[in-house]
């Protein structure tokens, strides 16, 4: 920013007025308001913008998150203090502009020709030399000389003792001094256009039309009007979510305590919405059909909106942001987790709630989301993607192969499958409590030869989905693992099985130890069932065997004792699976499906604990529906701030790249001839300044005589 200093005598009978204009147009003014707004525009990249708050309460706790509420840190770009720090830079810059603008124009139109020979001897680049010719002859042609090297001359005469003398002053790079004021002038045109087409007129509508943020739920049909802007709202940025075969004509602008809701001059109808994906999973393109219905002519227009194509209608663009689901309707079917109850099915939209009863217990069932595709990388299993991964393992060479680069490939090649839809819902009790599950719709063999059904939990939308792995049966259904786990809880059952073991196991010739086996058989699966405690604790599963073995034998043998518990626990499983098929008339499991089902049955089974909802929903059937959100906007500040860019891309050029130069040679007459005396003047020192004065001195005064 360029000002120029004003003279000590005339500030100190200055008006206080003046001296705040000084200060606004100051330099040192500007860089602090440019410092501020670099800060705060990278608090806005960093810090998410306009989210929920319960979403920066879940990431930096209540503390920090009224704070980030209170300075509006959350919402930079709109803050009142953000725009209060563009508007006074935009005063800043064009009170700079104002008072300096005149100084360099007059300068621009001058050539100091008026400058004394004698001051010619001041100049770093200076030269003298004598011409045969007299000053007049000499000062035209070196003129004509200058003005085809892209100098702008002008001739003055003056007399001397000896008679007429004649001054050249010249000048080029002009375009330098212009480039100051067209930098300056683009950061005006940025900050207003920014002004412009940030929230300052929907703030202005706020603070001056009585508009308010709606925080509320319900329709937006229902939505009253002072929470709603007018069609003819100047700048505007906001959301449209239109699912196929709808219109809406309404836009949401997210507020950081709200929303505001802003009408449109025409309604957008989605008449299909096209998705293509790449073989990860990742889309690849999507586009939307549209029909646009002029609210005032009732005009139809027809439009494909695509990804950095966006359509454009009564000066409001129209562009793809994403794609969303539009209400699919979904049917589940119930499967009771622990209870030996009939399953059933429910039916809803997705978006949409209903409510179920367990027992006295009264439960709401939100429907959250449906994927049709999911790609997963099952080349180390699932579980490789943080599911049952063995924290504690430490491999430091897998760990650097994983990072090397193109030169030295050894990581494994990535298996990637689409493993079927999958549906997303909630489960939320009476006092508002709610956990979030993730349910895949397939079987889904994750590398071990077993198809399982996942089934996802987590408390917190900041927690990843932690899955259960129940296996599918022989009919590829979730039966067999519920009847295996309600037989488990059921006494007279795990009676028989034991029975049944310890019958199957003991050598015919020693009877005396069926006994013996029966109970070790019942203790077994008595701890895997929960129904004792283990050091004062009530624990289940294969952590209830570790806890008891810890307590009740010595170090040395507790190895040959888990492999023997641990064989005993799978041989009475396998009975109890057995005699629950007998009670419920199923067949037996094939023979060779009967090992895997066991293994991952085991593993589920003492899992199951940590899977706290009664029932389990899958995804039996759905009919998708999809939706298109649009991003719609009227940015009239976009062609300022194009013009602004271009101002600041040329001024910047000219700044950096244009030399502003000024030439003066003075002809006295000398004898026949004339003595010429040359000076240079630049507004940088450098290289070049010393090579182009050498090449003018050589040019204009023949033998180069530089004087010291």
């Amino acid at each position: 920013m360029t000002t120029v200093a004003s003279h000590p005598d005339s500030e100190r009978g200055s008006p206080r007025g003046q001296a705040v204009i000084e200060l606004l147009s100051s330099m040192r003014f500007a860089i602090s308001l440019l410092t501020v707004i670099c800060i705060a525009s990278v608090i806005g990249t960093v810090l998410k913008q306009n989210e929920p708050t319960n979403n920066y309460i879940n990431q930096f706790g209540p503390f920090w998150a009224e704070l980030f509420a209170t300075l509006k840190l959350n919402s930079v770009y709109s803050a009142w203090w953000f725009l209060l720090i563009l508007a006074f830079l935009v005063v800043s810059t064009s009170l700079c502009i104002a008072r300096n603008t005149p100084k360099i124009l007059v300068d621009l139109k001058n050539y100091k020709e008026n400058i004394r020979e004698q001051s010619l001897k001041a100049f770093h680049h200076k030269a003298e030399g004598h011409l045969g010719e007299a000053p007049e002859v000499a000062a035209k042609r070196l003129g004509a000389l200058l003005a085809t090297g892209g100098w702008k001359v002008k001739l003055q005469e003056r007399e001397t003792p000896t008679g007429k003398g004649w001054m050249l002053a010249a000048k080029a790079g002009a375009a330098n001094k212009i480039g100051y004021i067209a930098a300056h002038s683009a950061i005006v045109l940025v900050c207003v256009g920014g002004l412009l087409d940030g929230d300052l007129m929907v703030r202005a509508q706020m603070w001056f039309g009585g508009k308010e943020i709606y925080n509320g739920g319900g329709l937006i049909a229902d939505v009253p009007a002072q929470h709603r802007l007018s069609e003819r709202n100047l700048a505007f940025r906001g959301n449209l979510l239109v699912a196929e075969d709808t219109a809406s004509g309404t836009a949401i602008l997210n507020q950081s305590n709200g929303i505001l809701l802003q009408e449109l001059p025409f309604v957008i109808e989605l008449k299909k919405f096209i998705v293509e994906y790449y073989s990860t999973g990742m889309p690849k393109l999507f586009a939307s059909d549209i029909v646009i219905h002029d609210k005032a002519t009732g005009e139809k227009r027809e439009a494909r909106v695509e990804v950095n194509h966006p359509a454009s209608f009564k000066g409001i663009n129209i562009y793809q942001s994403s794609f969303d689901d539009g209400g699919s309707q979904v049917t589940l079917q119930a499967v009771p987790m622990a209870a030996a109850t009939k399953a059933f099915e429910v039916e809803g939209t997705i978006g949409g709630s209903t409510d179920l009863t367990n027992g006295n217990e009264k439960m709401s069932l939100e429907f959250t989301g449906l994927r049709v595709i999911n790609v997963e990388n099952l080349s180390g299993g699932l579980g490789t993607q943080g599911t049952g991964v063995d924290v504690r393992k430490v491999d430091l060479r897998s760990a650097i192969d994983e990072r090397l680069g193109a030169g030295h490939k050894t990581t494994q090649t990535k298996e990637l499958r689409n493993v079927g839809p999958s549906v997303s819902y909630k489960l939320r009790d009476a006092a508002g409590q709610a956990r979030e599950y993730n349910n895949y719709m397939l079987p889904v063999d994750t590398g071990d030869g077993v198809p399982v059904f996942l089934l996802g939990m987590r408390e917190t939308p900041s927690e990843p989905f932690r899955y259960l792995r129940p296996p599918a049966d022989e009919n590829s259904e979730l039966t067999g693992f519920i009847r295996l786990r309600a037989a488990l809880e059921t006494p007279e059952l795990r009676n028989r099985a034991v029975q049944r073991y310890a019958r199957k196991a003991v050598d015919p010739q020693r009877p005396e130890l069926t006994q013996q086996l029966a109970d070790s058989a019942a203790r077994s699966l008595g701890l895997f069932a929960g129904l004792e405690q283990v050091q004062g604790k009530q624990v289940s599963g294969l952590q209830a065997l570790a806890d008891f073995l810890e307590a009740n034998v010595p170090e040395a043998e507790r190895a040959r004792a888990g492999e023997m518990f641990v064989r005993i626990l799978n041989g009475a499983l396998f009975e109890l699976d057995v005699v629950a098929r007998e009670q419920a008339g199923v067949k037996p499991m094939p023979t060779e499906q009967v090992q895997g089902f066991m293994t991952q049955a085991v593993l589920a089974l003492s899992d199951a604990p940590f899977y706290p909802a009664p029932m389990t929903f899958l995804l039996k059937d759905f009919k998708q529906v999809q939706a298109s959100v649009f991003q719609v906007a009227r940015a009239p500040g976009q062609s300022i701030v194009y013009l602004g860019c271009a101002l600041l891309i040329l001024g910047i050029f000219a700044m950096l790249y244009v030399r502003e130069r000024r030439l003066w040679v003075w002809l006295s007459p000398q004898g026949e001839g004339a003595q010429a005396s040359l000076a240079l003047s630049s507004n940088r020192k450098t290289m070049d300044v010393d090579r182009e004065f050498d090449q003018l001195s050589a040019r204009l005064l023949g033998r180069l005589e530089k004087t010291p």
